[in-house]
């Protein structure tokens, strides 16, 4: 059989939370988790049985933010309808559902200040319905217990919301919520009442007061008309017709201006011309005179032919040029009279034109001014008109909504009602016997991968061969099953036969040598002792096939972990092959073997290295074929000393001499050095581990001490476990029905 090796015996050691942890607690331990599962459950159903029950009453009423308009106008104290206003109404409605007013009110209706059941959330009894006395409390602290018992949730894209009241009574329940949806009700009726109240009495003083304002008004618009005879015509009549006179004063003056122009115009023109050269006479003022043309046409004729005469060479005192002189100058007198007279007359029609602006300028002045004055009385006649008309307006609007309201008054409608009234609750909502059953299984379930995976990760003792492997990264060379429970147990390792009650009174401990346990490799040859012992053989004998250890040291990390059980079995087991085996205890501090074979430990390895010669003389004969032990000896003052001295390596040659094997019992590695020195000396070690017994840290340390002194670790063996597995190798063998004493000599 070669030694096996897990996957993790050649790496890193599993360290922290893993999956492979949880399924290895679930799997060793799973009773603490069936355990913690029941107590989880069972607590469960017991406090769910003790918890009172508790029944919810549901009631929904509906919320208008605008009240009802019968009438057809929204009432004064009716909000916006936009959406945060609305909003904001429906937080408010739930708040006043669950004030102290509301709750009080309840209270004091049905008298729940007084009642012991309800202070107490109990469910109602014949005789604790309603108690005075101690069980009395103040209306404050009995609403403050009904509110909090209140809840109210809004339903969703609507104008709904339920009202819940949770109690210990059903009918109490249903009781109280009725009487607390009719209380709001009935509150927000009388806000609203009130509301419209105390608007109808405003409304009737502004009234009175507009009412008086409005004849004032009226009377001091009548007085201004009489002051200024506004009678007969209107400020819209005489305002046209000033206007009118206005505009035609304005065309006048504009035609006068025009027409001045004009004549100072033609005035300049007649006034430069020369009148010495009048040929120079502009064309409209020869349009316009006849005369005047002909006397400028004949002037200008004369003047022609004077002119040709004289280039015909004609002088002065010529008689046809003194006659064209003289008609030359007769028009040009001619010419300059009638010029004069157009000059007058367009400065006497020019003074006519000056003389009719000024008039007209005085009359237009004059209109403008009645203009002006006609504006400011019209200004304050619409100012008294407007208000007038806006305190006749405002009064009759507060006269309408005056009616309106005392209508209301009269006829209320409220905007709040009560749609589905509370009905008797059947089941309880708490507690939730299924949810509290669920969280139980879900937390004994939890509490129990907890506790199981604590308790392994906390256990910090050694439990199969994979938790070495995984620690120390050793090669396990087998496990060997508790010697002492194994002799004692009815089966006794045979296979197929359960052992008399004679065979109980005559157990092995206590029969004589060969029937001590950890002699059962010999005298049990057949059972799963005796087959775990070949088993950790065959693995020695395989871990080095060309180079055999020679020299065996088994030793552990700590006291009664079973050295000399496994000692004495892998010996006895080597025997069995027909090798001369020497058992040497070298554990002189507390020694076993010499019990174990039923010697006296007066003599042996202390003796040896005091008398080399008597070596062979102290090597004790056993019952058991080709092996021999040399015990301990006399307890020495320095063990550790003996080890390291040359006398024990000269004893230790000459037993590999004599021998072909030898097996050394050690003390535990933890505690002295002995151990350590002796791993130096033999050619391989085997660790002793016992389940259940060694601690991890303990085997590492152990571990730790022979790698630094360079020992040869063969690998370790687990003692004591429980051999779940007792027809492993009974497969094998036909039924063993042979007593101790067949056994023996076989």
């Amino acid at each position: 059989m070669i030694p096996s090796q897990s996957s993790s015996a050649h790496g890193e050691p599993e360290h922290g939370f893993s999956p492979a942890l949880v399924l290895r607690a679930v799997r060793k331990n799973w009773p603490i988790m069936l355990l913690i599962f029941v107590v989880c459950v069972v607590g469960t159903s017991v406090y769910t049985s003790h918890q009172v029950r508790v029944y919810e009453a549901v009631a929904t009423v509906q919320l208008d933010p605008q009240p009802l308009t019968p009438l057809g106008h929204q009432n004064v104290e009716s909000g916006s309808d936009s959406y945060w206003s609305n909003q904001e109404y429906f937080a408010t409605q739930y708040q006043v559902l669950t004030s102290r007013r509301v709750a009080e009110l309840v209270v004091k209706r049905l008298g729940l200040n007084v009642d012991k059941a309800f202070l107490a959330n109990q469910p109602a009894t014949a005789d604790s319905s309603r108690e005075s006395g101690d069980s009395r409390v103040s209306i404050e602290d009995a609403s403050e217990a009904l509110r909090a018992r209140v809840k109210v949730e809004p339903i969703q894209d609507s104008r709904l919301a339920r009202v819940k009241y949770s109690d210990a009574d059903p009918g109490r329940a249903q009781r109280i919520l009725s009487a607390l949806v009719d209380t709001y009700v009935e509150q927000n009726l009388d806000t609203s009442m009130d509301a419209t109240n105390k608007t109808v009495e405003w409304l009737d003083i502004q009234l009175k007061r507009l009412k008086g304002d409005l004849e004032s008004q009226e009377m001091s618009l009548h007085d201004f008309k009489l002051k200024y005879n506004l009678l007969s015509v209107s400020y819209d009549d005489q305002s046209n017709m000033v206007r009118a006179e206005i505009q035609q004063l304005n065309t006048n003056l504009t035609d006068l201006k025009t027409k001045k122009e004009a004549v100072a115009a033609r005035l300049a023109v007649v006034q430069a011309v020369d009148p010495q050269d009048p040929g120079e006479i502009p064309a409209t003022e020869l349009v316009g005179n006849e005369a005047l043309g002909l006397l400028r046409s004949a002037y200008i004729i004369a003047k022609r032919d004077l002119v040709m005469i004289k280039a015909g060479g004609k002088d002065e005192n010529h008689p046809e040029v003194q006659k064209l002189n003289a008609q030359v100058e007769n028009t040009r007198k001619a010419i300059a009279q009638e010029l004069q007279n157009i000059k007058n007359g367009a400065e006497i029609e020019l003074a006519n034109v000056n003389r009719q602006l000024a008039g007209l300028s005085s009359l237009y002045e004059t209109s403008r001014k009645e203009a002006l004055q006609l504006n400011l009385k019209e200004l304050e006649y619409s100012r008294l008109q407007r208000s007038k008309e806006s305190t006749e307006k405002l009064f009759g609007m507060v006269l309408e909504r005056s009616t309106e309201s005392g209508l209301s008054k009269m006829a209320p409608f409220n905007n709040v009602r009560v749609l589905d009234r509370p009905l008797k609750p059947m089941a309880p909502i708490f507690p939730r016997t299924s949810t509290n059953f669920a969280v139980g299984i879900a937390l004994g379930l939890l509490l129990g991968f907890a506790g199981a995976t604590g308790r392994e990760m906390l256990d910090r003792t050694v439990r199969t061969s994979e938790d070495i492997e995984r620690e120390l990264g050793l090669a396990v060379l087998g496990s060997l099953p508790d010697v002492n429970r194994e002799a004692s147990t009815r089966n006794l390792g045979y296979y197929g036969r359960k052992r008399s009650r004679r065979d109980e009174r005559t157990s092995l401990i206590g029969a004589g040598p060969d029937a001590r346990p950890e002699l059962l490799v010999h005298t049990h040859p057949k059972s799963v002792v005796a087959e775990a012992a070949r088993a950790i053989r065959t693995n020695l004998m395989f871990m080095s096939p060309d180079n055999p250890y020679r020299c065996l040291l088994v030793t552990s990390a700590g006291p009664a972990e079973g050295k000399t059980t496994v000692a004495t079995s892998i010996a006895i087991a080597i025997a069995q092959t027909g090798q001369s085996v020497c058992l040497v205890d070298c554990d002189l501090r507390k020694p076993r073997v010499h019990a174990v074979f039923g010697e006296r430990n007066d003599k042996g390895v202390t003796t040896a290295l005091l008398e080399p010669g008597r070596l062979a003389s102290l090597v004790v004969e056993t019952q058991i074929p080709n092996l021999k032990v040399l015990l301990a000896g006399p307890t020495p003052p320095n063990p550790a000393d003996l080890m390291h001295s040359e006398a024990f390596g000269r004893v230790l040659q000459e037993l590999r001499t004599e021998f072909d094997r030898v097996v050394i019992d050690s003390p535990p590695i933890g505690l002295v050095t002995d151990g350590v020195i002796l791993s130096t000396r033999a050619d391989a070690t085997v660790l002793v581990v016992r389940a259940l017994a060694t601690r991890r840290d303990a085997a590492k340390r152990a571990m730790r001490s022979l790698r630094d002194v360079g020992a040869n670790c063969a690998g370790f063996v687990l003692n004591a476990v429980e051999s779940r597995d007792r027809n492993y190798y009974s497969g094998y063998y036909a039924p063993y029905a042979a007593d101790h004493t067949e056994t023996q000599a076989t």
